[in-house]
């Protein structure tokens, strides 16, 4: 119990960062006098970041252990906090996000294939609602950082401390990630691996993760700037509505924890898809209150989505290839996470964010398409873990 109390801790700590830009960014883009499309190459250097230390996960695991692997990346978003708080253009922002990055990837996999192959959905679902709490609690922190008067650079230093808290807690905590029993996660065999490897299923297992941190990052990133220009919200409230998304996300996954007694996988994830073709709907097409909290019900439809996912992983290609599965699925995450902001910032440049939630949209009717054909030719074939 006292190892899972950590897990989550530690996913407080990936959450943490990882809404912040899209919620300040109207306020740094003015203060920097800064082009609006440069946020998408900020967020596109963290994301690229996250790839590489998502593929190299499993060896950082298997030589340094999760604990280390863990306590390393969370110092490493800590003092990227701090470094955006003193960062005055877009190259050293740019710089900055490179350890953000870089301290999300290794981490996020290394504990997700830990939790898919020992606990049971419920446990996965509650992992990341800790990271959904992160998530809501770094654009709060900005809205009040705000509405005090006290900036923007100020926000980013709490945020900062805060993680610098959670780093001093799991060096505390390094002795209880030594595992007693002797159990060697990432073993398995090369034959075993090849033939997985070349699943026809796997493809659509990584598009799916592809396309819903597609639609995630991009809502995360640019709904405020979307509820500033289109709905015509302050700085300040958009800010707010902002972490209902992540607000939902997180409460959304809790419920999912007690819903998944009574719902398979499977099913959690195609409510959740559900859930957010009507939200999108109604963010475009609904009054200036409504579209603020239409966010609240996009993130309790991406609640269920991405931790059913993972807890599928194991049970769908075998305990064995887990961990580099799932590196792969998180590298293909972040590719999502890298591609779609980007596009966004330019299309928004280009036609007005006013179209925004048509392009999320197209995204959700490829991430049904992918996730329907991994169900399909994975079906009948799960795997005990």
């Amino acid at each position: 119990m006292a190892l899972l109390i950590v897990i989550y801790i530690a996913f407080i700590s990936l959450g943490l960062p990882d809404g912040v830009l899209g919620s300040i960014w109207p306020v740094m883009q003015q203060s920097l006098d800064l082009p609006f499309w440069s946020a998408g190459l900020i967020g596109a250097t963290s994301s690229i970041g996250t790839v590489v230390s998502a593929l190299s996960s499993y060896r950082m695991t298997s030589r340094f252990g999760t604990g280390k692997v863990t306590l390393v990346s969370v110092a490493m978003t800590a003092i990227a906090l701090l470094g955006f708080s003193f960062a005055s253009s877009l190259p050293f922002l740019m710089l900055w996000a490179i350890p953000l990055g870089l301290g999300a990837g290794s981490v996020d996999s290394a504990l997700n294939n830990y939790v898919a192959l020992h606990y049971e959905a419920r446990h996965m679902n509650w992992l990341h609602s800790f990271w959904g709490l992160g998530a809501s609690a770094g654009p709060a922190v900005m809205g009040i950082a705000l509405s005090l008067q006290l900036g923007y650079r100020s926000g980013y230093r709490i945020l900062g401390l805060m993680q610098t808290i959670l780093v001093f807690a799991l060096i505390a905590s390094l002795s209880l990630w030594a595992d007693p029993k002797g159990k060697q996660e990432g073993k398995h065999h090369t034959t075993q691996q090849k033939g997985s490897l070349r699943h026809k299923a796997l493809p659509f297992a990584l598009l799916s993760f592809f396309f819903y941190c597609a639609l995630e990052i991009s809502t995360g990133l640019w709904a405020v700037s979307y509820l500033v220009q289109v709905k015509q919200l302050l700085p300040s409230d958009a800010a707010f509505y902002g972490s209902l998304f992540f607000l939902g996300i997180t409460a959304g996954r809790m419920a999912s924890g007690f819903i998944s007694y009574r719902m398979s996988n499977v099913q959690m994830i195609y409510l959740g898809l559900l859930l957010c073709l009507i939200s999108i709907i109604a963010l475009f097409l609904s009054s200036l209150t409504l579209a603020g909290f239409s966010l609240l019900l996009l993130g309790l439809g991406c609640a269920p989505i991405f931790p059913s996912l993972i807890h599928q992983t194991p049970r769908s290609f075998g305990p064995e290839l887990s961990q580099r599965i799932i590196g792969m699925q998180m590298a293909s995450a972040y590719v999502g996470s890298t591609v779609t902001p980007p596009l966004f910032g330019l299309a928004g440049s280009c036609i007005g964010l006013q179209w925004m939630p048509l392009f999320q949209g197209g995204i959700l009717v490829l991430l049904v398409a992918s996730i329907t054909t991994l169900v399909l030719l994975t079906r009948n074939k799960e795997f005990s873990v």
